[in-house]
Parts: structure tokens; sequence; C-alpha cells
């Protein structure tokens, strides 16, 4: 079991920053690929970023690829999503999710995450 709390989101102008973190607690988090979605008002849940259990292999969504950057401390037990250059479009409630730490290849589909935070708003002004 893993339990996720999200933090880090708030308003910001066009072109700021904003580090979301993702604290983690239960013991199958150092087994667990991670992973930031998000969600717009009336919109799907989108895929952002994923990060394996290693840490080693990393992805990223075409929107926010060479914006975005998504890191973990295991020291911590904290995932970050660091986001650059923001737009309004990236306007949404954020989301971090954990899969079951079965070894299966990062996945950019909802439903291969097990765990999910209760998620942190962000608001980029024009």
């Amino acid at each position: 079991q893993v339990q996720l709390v999200e933090s880090g989101g708030g308003l910001v102008q066009a072109g700021g920053s904003l580090r979301l973190s993702c604290a983690a607690s239960g013991r199958t988090f150092r087994d667990s690929a991670m992973s930031w979605f998000r969600q717009a008002p009336g919109k799907e849940r989108e895929f952002i970023a994923a990060i394996s259990w290693s840490g080693g292999i990393t992805y990223y969504a075409e929107s926010v690829k060479g914006r975005f950057t998504i890191s973990r401390d295991y020291a911590k037990n904290t995932v970050y999503l660091q986001m650059n250059s923001l737009k309004p479009e990236d306007t949404a409630v954020y989301y971090c999710a954990a899969d079951k730490g079965d070894g299966r290849p990062l996945s950019t589909r909802p439903y291969r995450y097990a765990y999910w935070g209760q998620g942190t708003q962000v608001t980029v002004s024009s």
C-alpha cells in the first residue's frame, strides 16, 4: 500500500515556474514507478510524466517535454515535478500516482497506476 500527498500547486504567471512534490508513505515506494497526470475541467485525465522505480528511466508527454522534469528522492520518499515556462494551457489539477511495484514498463495509462494522491491545483494566468 502506498499513500500519496501532493503539494506545491498555486497561481503563477505565464512563463513562470512551480515545483510540485508528492510525498509517499508505504514500503513499496522504492519499488514503484511514479507518474504525474493532470486533469482540466471538462477534460480527461492526461499523462504528463513518469519515472521508473530505479529513477533511471523517465518519459514525458510531448506537450511538456523540455519544460517539465520528473525526479525522485528515495531518502525523502518524494517525487517531484519541476515545471518551467508554464503556459495557461497547463492549468489543471495535478495528480501523483504510483504503480504496484511489479516491475512492469512505464505506462501513460491511468489504469496502470494503483495509488493516487488527492491532487493539487495549478493555475497559470496569461
